[in-house]
Parts: structure tokens; C-alpha cells; sequence
């Protein structure tokens, strides 16, 4: 493709740039596009399939480094895609799916709707370009249930299915030859508030290859629609199954106005700490051992027996962590399976590390399974998946060899102890999207993990997600936002404020004084406040301060700045800057949940002197906590940040939608469709 526009200016592929003079002697770069996608992961490059097949072609993918994403990195024993049923003679339809995304509540009826109606569309989208969906010789794709998954919709094409995901996609995006801004961090995005509502223009990046050049590196970018795709903010966390690195931009919408949903709502469970890797499915249905050691790797002790009534209970409750992997605050009850995460969590607060044991059985005979000490239904999955072997490691190759594969490319052998830890494992909450998946910015489109669609949800229905709501998103744009960008001369003008704003903001790290933080102790502050009082054990009290000492934080970076070695520590930088304000925001919607009734749902515990609940162990009552009140389910928590010195966080809670009466009219449906009128 070639320019298509008049002026002076050159070509990079299809993208047409332009230069103009941001300050005396300091030239920057602008790329001018109808739309640009930040972000690389499967949700991205998904949204950019899409608009190329709708005939949208003025499109760039910006991101800071092709293939480093969560998407691209993230896994389990069978990584999950949740989709609607297809296979056998159980009958499913959207509206059924649609009630399975929403029973945990916080989510709205006509997002689940279309996400369950997209699920097929989909799902077989991502079979064409490759990924390899097992199906029967009849060609049904046979599911599995995973967690909070009233049924078998659950799909897996291995340990790495979502690296799959954005292998396929890529190579379609690099057959469609559109272009990909690789190693460009977005540091800011600029808006037009003069219309009706704030709306998106472009953004501003960094060209990390040119960051001790003079200007940092700065590039601008000019567009009519801006979609984020940049995953969750796993940085924020010091425990956690994130690939390192993984900021998210909600910091950078955040910034400009746009209203978060769901920021309580996170998800945990078991990863390995020294590979980041989520240690659930099969890792666990093959029943291995547990045991701690001090930091030394000394006084070595099976742990589990502290909270479990019993060995069969132990055994039982080990393997039920395969399906019902992330913590769940009422698995608490009745010896149920999240003790394993407390009795693990327990052991870290004592400074102990955890392992977990693949060459000896939990109990009875450590080299020989005793299926009675099994519940009926562990013992049954194991028989009819053959997984009666021995040892843990030999189950586990039996059922899912790939998932011991893993950790040999790594150069870890699970014959040797795995270290885990209790992770944060993926957001639920993130920006609010209409059924179009535009944020309350114009223009601004949010997909993927940055979307803040669920409040408890089904386990791997955060892919099937990320692909609908790229496709939404491509809809929404191809077929209404089709209007060129504004000439190079009137983006400059109403941009050229904003520009300098953020050259002001990297000067101010670069000058920072002798008394400012280094970005590493920045850093380190947000990831320990987070994992220590946003994770999924909360206290009242302690969520407070903890909401006032990042005000603190955000307050000092704000004004001082940030040590930094040299200019290449810049985007790290800003990335805190953008993670002070968005753990600034988690912290105050889970303060605003807790002081408003809030108690212990879906994936954290919310202790409680008074609280009705507590967990029973062998040596006695512990962990006094509130249980969940069901009247918030039909609630969602809507933050939205306002600048100030400090910025405040305002946060409200909205009724939830109920799910859509779809009674549409054949006739009438089509003359919609043909007229344009279902894309408005």
C-alpha cells in the first residue's frame, strides 16, 4: 500500500510519517493512521486480522517487544479456551453460556450475550489459521469442565495454547503485511476534549533503540481510533505468574479519564516462582507431595496435614486443585480444596519456601499410590485417564506429557523439587467497554486482559474474551469510524500541548533530584503493597493505609520524579508512573467493596474480627472472615481516576445489566444489517 495522502512526508511501509519541530532544535517524528493497535498479544493481533479482512487497511501494530506478552508467554499443564459447547448430545446455547459467565455475578447480561454468541464465530476463526483444537474422528470438539463451568466447554490445544494463538495470528498479520512498530513503548495517549466527550487522537511512544538520542526518542502518533491491547498489569505484583515485565496500560487510560470496572476482581493460584508457570490441571491431578523448607533449604516438613482433616482429604483435596486451581474463598468450607492454598500461603508468611514433590505420593506408600486414600470421583478421573502409575511424575507424563516438557525446555526437571508460591494469575477487572468494546473515551477501544468484562468467571473464558472482543472492536471501527485522520498540520496543533507534557515528564525523571526514589524502589514498593494487602487475603485496616500510602507514592513520583541510572531506565520509569496510579485505583475500589459490606467472593477472603466464617483445621479455628454478600453480585464497581495533587479516585457501583431477551426478527434483522444500523 502506498501514501495516499498529499504533503511533504515519507513512507515506512504503509505508514505515512510526517516531522515537525517540538522545541527548538528538537525535531519528532509523526505517524499518521486511521488506527492503531497497542499491543502484540493474541487480542491484538486478532482485532488487526479482523479490520484487514473488513477492508480497513490503514492500520499499524505498536508495541515494545513483539512476543514478550502475557499471551505469548503465559500457560499451564492444558491452557483453557472456553467456548460453547460443540460436541455429543448435550445441548447448549449462548443464552445458557451467557448465565454460566454471568452466576458469579458483577458482569452485564449483554457482554456475556455476545460474548457466548462470538464464542463460536471465534473459536473456529482460530482453528482456520491452525491452532490444533483436538476433535474426535467425527469432527466434534470434545470439551473438558474447568473451573466455575457448569458444563464441558472447555478446550485445550496444549500447555501453550495461547502462545499457539498469537503464533497463527502473527503469521496471518505478516501474510496481510501489515505493519508492526516493534519496540516502540507508548508513554502517554492524547485526546481532543473540544467535541462532544473526550476522545482519542494518538498516542506518544518511546523508540526504545534511540532512547539517549536528544528528545528520548519520542514519536508521535496521529489516529482516529486507538485500541489498547496490552494485557494486565502483573508488574503491580511481587508474587506473581506474569511474564516479568507485564505492565498493561490501564495507567495510560486511566490517566486520561477512562472509567475502570472490576478492579477488586482479580484471580490467584499455585505458579512456580523460579519458571512463571501456572501449576494447575494435571499438575495437580497426578497427586504429588507438598513440603517446606527454611530459607536455607533446611528443616524440611510436609505441611498439609495442618489444615486437612485427614489423609484422604489431603490426597483428595490436591488432586480437586487441578480443576479447582485458583483460590476460591468458599473451597475454605467443609475442608475443601483452597486450604491448599492457605497451608502454602502460611508457610511464605513464615518465611519458609514451598515446594511441590513429583517423585513421592503425599500419603501412604511415597512410591505407590493407595487409591482408597482417594475421594470416589479422584479415583475415577485417574482410572479412566490410566493415570494409576506409581509416582506423581509418572501419572503426570501419562496424562499430559507436554506439561513436563515445559519445564525441561526450561532446563528444570520435575524430578527435582518445583518451588510455588500463591500468584496473582490474571485481572477480571480492567477498563469498561460497551458491547463494542469502547471505553468511555471515544474512540478508544480496550480488549483483552485491559478489558474489564468479568467479575467471576469460568476458567479460560479470558481468551475466548480477548478474541470477541477483537472482533468487536474491528467491527465497530471498519463499518462506523471510517473517516480519515486530520491533516499532519491540525494534529500537530492540537497535539504539540500534550507533547511537551511528556517531555516535561521524562526531563523531570532524567533531573530527579539526590532525595527522589530510584525507579527500583518504586518498584519494589507497589509489588509489596499489592501482593501484601490486594491480594487474595485482605484486611479492612490494613487496605486503608495501604490506599494512603499509595497516595504517598504517587504523590512524591508526581512531583520529584524518579532516580534513574540513565536515559535507558526512562520507560521503566514511566511504566511506575502509570502502575502508581493504577494500583492507586485497585486499592481504592477495594477499599470502597469492603467499606460498602463487601465480604469474601470468588478469588480472596476478606478477614474480619466479627466476620460469620472461619476456616476449621486440625489445630483449630483460624482466619475469622466475612462471607460473600450475595445482594453486591448484581453490582459492578465502576473507579475512575481524577487528576490532582494528589489524585483522587472516585468510585461508584452500577446495577448490572440483565442478560438480553434476543427475539430478533429474521427480515428485520437482515434490512439492519444491510443498512449498517447493528454496527451503531
Amino acid at each position: 500500500m502506498g501514501d495516499r495522502r498529499t504533503g511533504a512526508g515519507r513512507v515506512v511501509g504503509p505508514v505515512y510519517t510526517t516531522a515537525f519541530e517540538l522545541e527548538p532544535g528538537l525535531t519528532v517524528p509523526v505517524h499518521t493512521l486511521q488506527t492503531i493497535i497497542v499491543g502484540s498479544g493474541a487480542a491484538g493481533l486478532n482485532c488487526a486480522e479482523h479490520l484487514h479482512d473488513l477492508g480497513h487497511r490503514d492500520i499499524a501494530i505498536v508495541t515494545d517487544c513483539l512476543g514478550a506478552g502475557t499471551s505469548a508467554n503465559a500457560g499451564s499443564d492444558k491452557q483453557t479456551y472456553y467456548k460453547i459447547g460443540l460436541f455429543g448430545d448435550v445441548p447448549d446455547s449462548p443464552m445458557d453460556f451467557a448465565r454460566a459467565l454471568t452466576a458469579g455475578g458483577m458482569m452485564h447480561g449483554d457482554l456475556a450475550y455476545i460474548e457466548a454468541v462470538g464464542s463460536a464465530t471465534e473459536f473456529f476463526h482460530l482453528v482456520k489459521n491452525g491452532v490444533p483444537f483436538p476433535h474426535d474422528r467425527y469432527g466434534a470438539y470434545v470439551g473438558y469442565k474447568t473451573d466455575h463451568d457448569p458444563r464441558q466447554r472447555a478446550t485445550s490445544a496444549g500447555p501453550r495454547t495461547s502462545w499457539l494463538m498469537v503464533q497463527r495470528s502473527l503469521d496471518q498479520v505478516r501474510r496481510n503485511q501489515m505493519p508492526i512498530l516493534d519496540r516502540h513503548a507508548v508513554i502517554a495517549l492524547l485526546t481532543d476534549d473540544r467535541a462532544e466527550g473526550r476522545r482519542a487522537i494518538g498516542c506518544v511512544a518511546l523508540d526504545l533503540d534511540r532512547l539517549q538520542a536528544p528528545g528520548f526518542g519520542l514519536v508521535v502518533f496521529s489516529a482516529r481510533n486507538v485500541v489498547l491491547a496490552t494485557g494486565g498489569p502483573g508488574e503491580m505484583y511481587r508474587d506473581s505468574v506474569y511474564p516479568y515485565g507485564q505492565t498493561g496500560s490501564l495507567g495510560l487510560a486511566l490517566e486520561v479519564g477512562a472509567v475502570a470496572n472490576n478492579l477488586a476482581e482479580s484471580q490467584f493460584g499455585l505458579a512456580s516462582v523460579d519458571f512463571r508457570w501456572n501449576v494447575s490441571g494435571a499438575y495437580q491431578q497426578a497427586v504429588p507431595a507438598y513440603f517446606s523448607t527454611n530459607e536455607r533449604g533446611e528443616d524440611r516438613r510436609d505441611f498439609l496435614a495442618d489444615m486437612m482433616p485427614d489423609s484422604r482429604q489431603l490426597a483428595t483435596n490436591t488432586f480437586l486443585k487441578g480443576y479447582q486451581w485458583p483460590f476460591h474463598a468458599e473451597r475454605l468450607q467443609d475442608g475443601g480444596s483452597s486450604l491448599v492454598d492457605m497451608a502454602v500461603h502460611n508457610e511464605a508468611v513464615a518465611g519458609r519456601l514451598v515446594f511441590m514433590d513429583f517423585t513421592r505420593n503425599p500419603v501412604g506408600d511415597p512410591r505407590s499410590l493407595d487409591f482408597g486414600l482417594l475421594s470416589d470421583e479422584a479415583a475415577r478421573y485417574l482410572r479412566r485417564c490410566g493415570a494409576t502409575q506409581a509416582t506423581p511424575l509418572e501419572r503426570l507424563r501419562h496424562m499430559n506429557p507436554a506439561s513436563v516438557d515445559v519445564y525441561e525446555e526450561m532446563g528444570l526437571s520435575l524430578r527435582e523439587p518445583l518451588q510455588v508460591a500463591v500468584c496473582a494469575q490474571h485481572n477480571n477487572g480492567g477498563l469498561r467497554g460497551d458491547v463494542w468494546w469502547e471505553t468511555s473515551v471515544g474512540r478508544l477501544f480496550a480488549i483483552g486482559e485491559v478489558n474489564g468484562t468479568h467479575g467471576v468467571r469460568p476458567g479460560g473464558s479470558a481468551l475466548n474474551a480477548g478474541q470477541v472482543g477483537g472482533l468487536r472492536a474491528a467491527q465497530r471501527i471498519a463499518h462506523v469510524y471510517t473517516d480519515p485522520p486530520p491533516p499532519p498540520a491540525d494534529f500537530v496543533r492540537e497535539a504539540t500541548p500534550s507533547v511537551l507534557a511528556a517531555l516535561r515528564r521524562l526531563r523531570r525523571h532524567v533531573h530527579a533530584p539526590p532525595s527522589a526514589r530510584t525507579s527500583a524502589q518504586v518498584r519494589e514498593e507497589i509489588q509489596a503493597r499489592m501482593s501484601d494487602h490486594a491480594a487474595f487475603i485482605r484486611h479492612p485496616e490494613r487496605v486503608a493505609r495501604a490506599v494512603a500510602d499509595a497516595q504517598v507514592l504517587m504523590q512524591e513520583v508526581h512531583q520529584a520524579g524518579q532516580r534513574i541510572r540513565s536515559e535507558l531506565d526512562l520507560p521503566r520509569a514511566i511504566e511506575n508512573e502509570h502502575l502508581c496510579l493504577t494500583h492507586l485505583a485497585f486499592l481504592r475500589s477495594i477499599e470502597h467493596l469492603i467499606e460498602n459490606g463487601g465480604g469474601s467472593r470468588g478469588a480472596y477472603m476478606v478477614l474480619d474480627a466479627s466476620g460469620d466464617r472461619i476456616v476449621a483445621t486440625p489445630r483449630g479455628e483460624i482466619l475469622r472472615h466475612r462471607s460473600e454478600n450475595m445482594a453486591l453480585r448484581s453490582e459492578v464497581l465502576e473507579t475512575r481516576c481524577v487528576p490532582g495533587d494528589p489524585w483522587d479516585v472516585e468510585v461508584r457501583a452500577v446495577a448490572v445489566r440483565p442478560l438480553p431477551d434476543d427475539t430478533s426478527w429474521f427480515e428485520t434483522t437482515w434490512r439492519e444489517f444491510q443498512s449498517g444500523d447493528v454496527f451503531q
